[in-house]
């Protein structure tokens, strides 16, 4: 087959293709360019600062005013927006414990890591000894890796006599992690504990 009829096979079949409905024609690298989003739409579109009405892509997740990001006109006259200039570096960074909090042996140090997709992670666990009230301020987070709103996740804080303690960690959106809503009271002495791999992704907007 010479190479002008396979190419005259393909622009068929893709020609079919977005007839059905079934899919969007590939935007060459070439067609992409940077704009910034000025609202978000609820249909699953972005408009930019320049007027440009673009379908975000499945992996555009947490759209934001004031994102860059990268649109593309496909052959069929559409916008697509896959979405934001990568942000997080990928690096893990240490949370600033509280006085009485330490890292804890044989698990990795407690940090924070910035997904380029509106999110973070934490890692880690930390542990102190004594009495654990409810309330207790474990952490803060920087700015850049605080949460909009609250999220919460339930957690093991103690253990003794084989018998397991649970609560709830919830990071604040002033960066506070703190630890509450225990199942019980907890035992008075003997470590606890802060398991922030619990929040293994949470959306930051």
């Amino acid at each position: 087959m010479t190479s002008s009829l396979a190419r005259q096979l393909a622009d068929a079949v893709r020609g079919q293709a977005v007839h059905a409905g079934t899919a969007e024609p590939a935007i060459r690298g070439a067609n992409w360019r940077l704009a910034t989003v000025a609202s978000v739409g609820t249909d699953g579109t972005i408009t930019t600062t320049d007027g440009i009405v673009a379908r975000r892509t499945g992996d555009y997740l947490g759209a934001a005013a004031g994102q860059v990001v990268r649109v593309g006109e496909s052959s069929t006259g559409n916008w697509l927006s896959d979405g934001p200039l990568g942000t997080g570096s990928g690096a893990w960074t240490g949370i600033p414990l509280t006085s009485g909090w330490t890292a804890t042996a044989g698990y990795y140090t407690p940090a924070y890591q910035l997904l380029g997709d509106g999110t973070a992670s934490l890692s880690g666990m930390a542990s102190m000894s004594g009495a654990l009230a409810a309330g207790t301020t474990v952490a803060t987070l920087p700015a850049e890796a605080r949460p909009a709103s609250r999220v919460r996740a339930t957690v093991q804080v103690a253990a003794a006599a084989g018998v397991g303690y649970y609560g709830v960690m919830t990071i604040q959106p002033d960066g506070t992690i703190i630890l509450g809503d225990f199942d019980a009271a907890l035992p008075g002495t003997g470590s606890k504990y802060a398991q922030f791999d619990v929040f293994g992704r949470y959306r930051l907007t």
